[in-house]
Formats: C-alpha cells, structure tokens, sequence
C-alpha cells in the first residue's frame, strides 16, 4: 500500500540537490544524459537518477558534514537500483562558502560500498539491455503523470513505480484527492489486467480519496514485426531504443 509521503525537504537540502543536478549535468557535456527522476516530488527512493545510453543510475546524496539530511530511506536509491539492473551511486556533497559542491573528482559519484569512483560515461555500451519489470512500470507511471499534469491539469501529489506496491500515483481532482492504479503490458499483450484486489486497494485508499483510477499502458519495440499469427515472436523491449506506447486514458474504477 502506497501512502502519500508526508515529507519535507528543507531549504538546505534543495540548495544541496540543484547544486548536484547542475554538477551532473555540466559533466555530461559529451554524452546525452536522460534525466528520470528531477524533480523533488516522494517517495523518495533516490535523490536523482538518469539514463545515459544503456546504463541507468540512481544517485543518493549526502551531506559529509552530517548537517544536512536529505528525504527518503538511505539506502532508498540502492534498492531501486538493484531493481531496475542499473549503478547505485554516493553523491557526497559539502557546503563550500557560496555553495555546494561534490567531495569527489570527476562526476563526484562513488560506489557506496567499494567507494571507486563512478564515471557513467564509460559504462555505456552497445549490448542491449532488456527492461526490467520495474523499469517498466516506472515508465509507465511517467507516462500516466505526464497525462495527469499536461493534458487534464492536475498537481500530482505523489507517485511511485514499484510494481508490487498501489496505488502508483495520487493527484489533486476537482474535489480532492484521486488515486490511480497503473499496469505496465508487454506487445503481444495489449492491455493490463485490473488487479483482483482492487476493492481492497480502493478500501486502503478511502480515508485519503475514494475516487479511483485504473491505468493500462502498453509497450512494444518499433521495430516489431507485429505478426498477428505469432509466427515471428515479439521483440524485446531494449533499454534506450525506440518503444510504441499504448495508453488511452484513465478508467474510473471507484468513487463518482
């Protein structure tokens, strides 16, 4: 059961996290850097996280001095890491006297267990990678926070995309909060099944929003054949490479 996450960020903190967004970003000057989490918006799992080519990683910050603590769960960022096959990676940070910077040269990550720098840029490879179910739903959920926000206009309050956990997503609706339940489907499947404990989903919910959506997001690699015979057996969804999405809106599933 996912709760809205009651947590707040202190100023010091978010001066911390836009100093390390911009650090990384300046870094990446030669490689494309796809952002995935940029946003302070909870859970929290992990402060930041990118993609660049086939490598995903997931950064936690920290504060070497202590004075500083950051949302979430410290070891947040090495477990989504773990489940999304990608590069759990320490951001220590210090405040200098105008502003914070990153203890470590290069990219200013460090692997929280050996401690060896990370350079990203030097993980990338040619191999494809497939996507793992985690990966996958956390597409889906941006690409159903991406409707909530730009094409019906509503505040996300939070989101998640754990595949295990619901409600994925909770938002601000004419009359309160709404919450939503998100599926991430594989071609040849089209859509998403309803989960079979959605009245209990709905049940956790009440006390927060008793109106409830249901979300289907379908994935397929562009390259696929989509043979309807079954003859030639659907493509893998690579990391990085081009996907047709299926999403055609939200399913009111409790509430009125």
């Amino acid at each position: 059961m996912h709760n809205i996450e009651m947590v707040e960020v202190t100023p010091e903190f978010m001066e911390c996290w836009q100093a390390a967004g911009r650090y990384l970003q300046f870094q990446a000057k030669e490689v494309q850097l796809n952002w995935l989490k940029a946003e302070l918006v909870p859970p929290f799992l992990e402060h930041l996280s990118f993609r660049i080519g086939n490598q995903l990683f997931f950064v936690g910050l920290e504060d070497i001095e202590g004075r500083v603590h950051g949302p979430g769960n410290t070891e947040g960022y090495k477990i989504i890491a773990k489940e999304c096959n990608g590069h759990a990676c320490l951001m220590l940070m210090q405040r200098g006297s105008n502003n914070w910077l990153p203890v470590n040269s290069g990219w200013g990550l460090i692997d929280p267990v050996s401690k060896s720098l990370i350079d990203p840029a030097d993980l990338v490879s040619d191999k494809k990678i497939e996507m793992t179910d985690w990966e996958l739903q956390d597409f889906a959920v941006q690409v159903v926070r991406n409707h909530v926000e730009d094409k019906m206009g509503y505040q996300v309050m939070s989101s998640q995309g754990n595949p295990s956990v619901d409600p994925s997503m909770w938002f601000v609706g004419e009359h309160g909060p709404e919450w939503i339940v998100i599926r991430a489907c594989r071609y040849p499947l089209l859509n998403a099944e309803i989960p079979k404990n959605l009245s209990d989903i709905a049940e956790n919910c009440s006390r927060l929003g008793r109106k409830g959506h249901f979300a289907s997001v379908g994935f397929a690699n562009v390259d696929d054949a989509f043979d309807p015979s079954g003859s030639v057996p659907p493509l893998p969804l690579w990391r990085g490479h081009g996907v047709h999405v299926r999403f055609e809106g939200l399913e009111l599933v409790a509430g009125h």
